[in-house]
C-alpha cells in the first residue's frame, strides 16, 4: 500500500482539487443570489433542441476520468501529467472565481421536449439534478479541450492515430451538445474555448510555438 501511494502520489493533486471543487461547487450551486445575469445571445434561439445530442454529453464523464486516468497510472511521462492537471485545475478556477462574482443563469431549455424517446428521458433527468445556474464559462467545454490538447500532445499516444482522431471526434460532439441540448449559451462555448486556448498557449508553450511555425 505505502509502495503504491509512492508511486502514483502525484495522482493525489487530482484527487484533492476534485473534493476541493465538488464542494465549491455545491456552495455555488446551493446559495441564495438576489439576482442572476440572464446569458443569452441571438444565435442560441438558432440552434435547434435536439435530445440526441445527450449520448456524447454524457460521454463527457467517462472521457474526463478515463484520460486523467490514463495519465495517472498508465502514461510514463510525468510532465505531461502536471500540464493535464494544472490545466484542468486552473480552468476550473477560474469557473468558480467567475460564478462567485458574476452569477449567472440560462433560460434556454424548452418548457416541452419535441419527441418523447429514450433521450429525452434522460434530458429530462438531466435537467432536473442540473441547475441552469453557474454556466460561464462551460466546463464542459473547457475541460473536453483540456483533455484532447493532453492526449494530442501525448508522445506515448503518436502511433495510435484512431485514439487522437477520437478524441477530436468526441469532444468536437461534447461542445455541439452542449448547446443542441440547451444546457450553454453560444456565450458559454465561446469563453470556455477562449479559457482553453489560453491554458493550451500557458502549458503548452513549445507545442504552441512549433504549430504557430507550421501555420506561419
Amino acid at each position: 500500500m505505502v509502495s503504491f501511494i509512492n508511486r502514483y502520489k502525484h495522482g493525489f493533486w487530482m484527487l484533492f482539487y476534485s473534493i476541493f471543487y465538488i464542494i465549491i461547487f455545491r456552495y455555488l450551486e446551493s446559495r441564495y443570489v438576489p439576482v442572476y445575469h440572464v446569458v443569452h445571445t441571438v444565435f442560441d434561439d438558432k440552434i435547434p433542441f435536439c435530445e440526441f445530442f445527450i449520448v456524447p454529453y454524457m460521454l463527457w464523464f467517462p472521457y474526463m476520468v478515463i484520460a486523467v486516468l490514463y495519465f495517472i497510472f498508465i502514461n510514463k511521462d510525468r510532465h505531461e501529467y502536471y500540464q493535464l492537471a494544472f490545466n484542468m485545475m486552473m480552468g476550473m478556477t477560474v469557473f468558480l472565481i467567475v460564478s462567485y462574482l458574476y452569477p449567472n443563469i440560462q433560460h434556454l431549455r424548452p418548457e416541452v421536449l419535441p419527441r418523447e424517446n429514450v433521450f429525452s428521458d434522460v434530458v429530462r433527468w438531466l435537467y432536473s439534478t442540473d441547475t441552469p445556474t453557474n454556466i460561464l464559462p462551460s466546463i464542459h467545454v473547457f475541460n473536453s479541450l483540456a483533455i484532447h490538447m493532453s492526449v494530442s500532445n501525448c508522445k506515448a499516444l503518436r502511433k495510435h492515430r484512431a485514439v487522437r482522431v477520437g478524441s477530436l471526434v468526441l469532444t468536437v460532439l461534447i461542445i455541439l451538445s452542449t448547446m443542441f441540448l440547451k444546457q450553454h449559451s453560444v456565450i458559454d462555448v465561446c469563453l470556455g474555448s477562449t479559457l482553453a486556448l489560453f491554458g493550451y498557449l500557458f502549458f503548452y508553450p513549445v507545442q504552441a510555438r512549433e504549430r504557430y511555425r507550421v501555420f506561419s
